[in-house]
């Protein structure tokens, strides 16, 4: 079975447990100051948006933003708590015309994606940018076992990978942070 299908399965399976886990607290919300100054317009795509905090938080502060996830239960759950439009759908091929979007925000959703996906995955992203336009993706540091008890798959990376992954997939600016010991910022940007 494919891995991200497997990670989906695994949501779905505790669908009530998940939700009550990331509907508590909104990362945007949380890193506001510095993720807004990020994106250079409003149209926005939440990418693996589950049951939708980033999405009502970007919404409240005048973003125009599509909430975009694989798990029903997810967006069942965001589609009944938040004003916004949610499109079910697998992030590797994305159902959006290109240069749709101003940013695209993966908060802990690409860390899902098969490694083998990932150029692929973040081509996708960028083909979905109008330029100026900037991808903020945050995943897991190289450094654990690739799955969780739960069986949802997690792939992770050094800054060095990320930052080739990135531009290999030909976006202009790259930009890798670190977030304590467990988590990486992306932050990439297409100026044409």
């Amino acid at each position: 079975m494919d891995e991200l299908a497997r990670t989906t399965r695994a949501y779905e399976t505790d669908a009530g447990a998940y939700v009550e886990k990331y509907e508590t607290e909104s990362i945007a919300a949380r890193f506001w100051d510095d993720v807004d100054p990020k994106f250079p317009g409003p149209r926005l795509l939440d990418v693996g948006c589950g049951p939708g905090p980033d999405t009502a938080t970007f919404t409240d502060h005048g973003y125009d933003v599509v909430g975009f996830d694989l798990t029903t239960a997810f967006l069942q759950r965001a589609r009944d708590t938040v004003d916004a439009p949610f499109v079910r759908g697998d992030m590797r091929t994305l159902p959006f015309q290109s240069n749709a979007f101003d940013g695209v925000w993966a908060c802990a959703s690409l860390l899902h994606v098969p490694r083998d996906d990932v150029p692929g995955t973040l081509r996708e992203f960028r083909r979905v940018l109008d330029a100026p336009g900037t991808l903020v993706a945050t995943l897991k540091r190289q450094g654990t076992d690739r799955h969780s008890d739960d069986d949802r798959h997690f792939e992770r990376y050094t800054p060095a990978e990320l930052r080739a992954l990135a531009t290999d997939a030909d976006y202009d600016d790259v930009t890798v942070t670190a977030s304590g010991d467990r988590w990486l910022e992306l932050t990439a940007r297409i100026d044409a």
